[in-house]
């Protein structure tokens, strides 16, 4: 079967991989779309560093193909979008309803895929980048079937990430004021999920003008090509500042943009090493600043409302989809997605 492989120096897109069959409490997943997320590029990068060689990918939906043993929540020929969560479901932090900080849900990559006979391993417990994938039961989201799959992939990475930060972590109120510095695909899921919690100012910055309109349609109330005009919209601050770049220096302006009581939250995601600094005096005035894994989301509760939200014309996901890409076009979309031509690339099976 055909995949996106890193061997820790290059990628390749290859036709001969192998994937087992689906164990008790697992599921086999056929991939239809998978949305490329700066996550997969920092792998890439060096950024996150994880085992190679790996088949890449963790934003995907497609159609189950086989179901293991115990599992009963999907079947045969369901629509599933992909989680990145493979939680345990008994923990102390799985049972108060907090899935993220499950501690057998981090950092224990397994290895279902093969190549002539060489274990490759699964990154983010999904490897969506692949045309089959096995997968805890608990990571298959059953969705309805007039959702797109090229939009419903997005939901399991940018739009938990992104509008769970807003619901779940900031859990921003009506008539609160929101920036979100950058409009790639989290922020853009920021801007909306504010939209829907009902703030009533919110201000996207991007140093690329040319996504204004974008923003503006996900519910951007002002655009801006630079930080140093948010004061002159919001005088004393904003409730909340979401940093979705990942650059040491904008979680300090991140801080500096709060007014009082306010919460920066950060969803970029810097190297392990890297340090950002701030004034300790200016957070007595009751200021927070929020760590967000995956949106504090809870998947299997989360996606079904999101796919509803969808279905209401409340939440975008179509809009996301710039473009799609054969999976033999990964280049392509790597280059598309670097240059900042497209809001989300999804590749295709």
């Amino acid at each position: 079967m055909r995949g996106v492989v890193f061997d820790g120096k290059h990628v390749h897109v290859l036709d001969d991989l192998d994937v087992r069959g689906p164990g008790p409490g697992e599921v086999l997943v056929g991939i239809r779309a998978a949305g490329l997320c700066h996550s997969d590029l920092s792998v890439i990068d060096g950024t996150i560093p994880f085992p190679a060689p790996v088949v890449l990918g963790h934003e995907g939906a497609g159609v189950v193909e086989a179901v293991g043993p115990g599992v009963t929540h999907v079947a045969e020929g369901d629509h599933v979008a992909l989680s990145t969560l493979a939680n345990c479901g008994a923990c102390a932090d799985c049972d108060r309803g907090r899935p993220t900080m499950c501690r057998k849900a981090i950092g224990m990559p397994k290895q279902p895929f093969s190549r002539a006979g060489t274990p490759l391993f699964q990154f983010a417990s999904n490897s969506s980048f692949a045309e089959r994938t096995v997968v805890k039961a608990v990571q298959a989201v059953k969705i309805p079937e007039d959702i797109p799959l090229t939009s419903a992939a997005l939901m399991g990475c940018g739009v938990l990430t992104g509008v769970g930060a807003v619901l779940n972590r900031a859990k921003v109120d009506r008539g609160e004021t929101v920036v979100i510095i950058g409009a790639g695909g989290i922020g853009l899921n920021v801007l909306q999920g504010a939209r829907i919690a009902g703030a009533t100012t919110i201000v996207a910055v991007d140093t690329n003008p040319a996504k204004e309109q974008t923003a503006l349609l996900f519910g951007a109330t002002h655009f801006l090509t630079s930080t140093d005009g948010v004061r002159d919209i919001l005088p004393t601050g904003a409730d909340h500042v979401f940093e979705c770049v990942g650059h040491t220096g904008l979680v300090r302006t991140a801080i500096d943009l709060l007014d009082r009581h306010g919460q920066a939250i950060l969803l970029g995601m810097t190297a392990p090493t890297a340090e950002a600094s701030f004034l300790p005096a200016a957070m007595f005035l009751d200021k927070s600043i929020l760590g967000c894994r995956y949106g504090s989301s809870r998947p299997q509760k989360d996606i079904a409302l999101y796919a509803e939200l969808y279905r209401q014309g409340r939440l975008l996901l179509d809009e996301l989809v710039t473009e799609t890409y054969p999976v033999e076009d990964f280049a392509k979309a790597v280059e598309d997605a670097e240059q900042g031509r497209v809001a989300r690339g999804v590749l295709t099976f």
